[in-house]
């Protein structure tokens, strides 16, 4: 199947992980993760919502956020140890955990915070979203390989969706295991591709 007809903007959304200030943009706690999308990711993921909504393609930004007082949050992995530890906290109606300005939020785009876990999937009405609008493919983009875009991955392969992740809208670190995530992992679950070749799909 050609991937046209795979990314049918009648049948697919673009799903953006963690593509928020305080991940990726200027407020990152996340440095290094932060310069690794700063070159490719950003201007690819904001590439990629702007073909979207030309195409009638829902856009649908997937944010990470907590309250103040961390109340509900995790607490059973290392990475949620850490977080209250960082500089930069993601605490609900703080700009860290606004998308960052260069992809922006058009009207038609849907914005779902979540307040645990580590994928969209989890404690969101992601699915129930995308079953009610027929969608049966999603565009993943965003942060990160490591973690999240795994997570995101593999629950909505379990879930039914075909999933397409452009190689050059996502990141993580280092590049060496993202480059072996992608062989060994991503590869065989999902249609990787190129943010070009999406938003000539879209376009045509």
């Amino acid at each position: 199947m050609e991937l046209r007809e795979i990314i049918d903007p009648a049948t697919t959304a673009l799903v953006l992980q963690e593509c928020q200030n305080g991940v990726i943009g200027e407020l990152s706690a996340l440095p290094a993760l932060a310069e690794a999308a700063k070159e490719g990711l950003i201007p690819n993921v904001a590439a990629l919502a702007a073909a979207a909504r030309n195409a009638g393609v829902r856009v649908i930004h997937c944010t990470a956020q907590h309250r103040a007082d961390g109340w509900g949050g995790n607490r059973n992995a290392r990475l949620f140890r850490a977080m209250p530890k960082m500089p930069v906290q993601l605490h609900m109606g703080t700009p860290a955990v606004e998308v960052v300005p260069e992809i922006g939020v058009a009207d038609a785009d849907v914005v779902l915070p979540r307040h645990h876990g580590l994928s969209p999937f989890e404690g969101t009405e992601l699915d129930s979203l995308l079953r009610n609008e027929s969608i049966r493919t999603i565009v993943a983009v965003g942060v990160s390989v490591n973690v999240a875009i795994i997570n995101l991955t593999f629950d909505a392969v379990n879930a039914g969706y075909t999933v397409v992740i452009p190689r050059d809208a996502v990141a993580g670190t280092p590049p060496e295991y993202v480059d072996a995530v992608f062989e060994h992992t991503l590869g065989i679950v999902a249609t990787i591709t190129a943010t070009a070749d999406v938003v000539g799909a879209w376009a045509g």
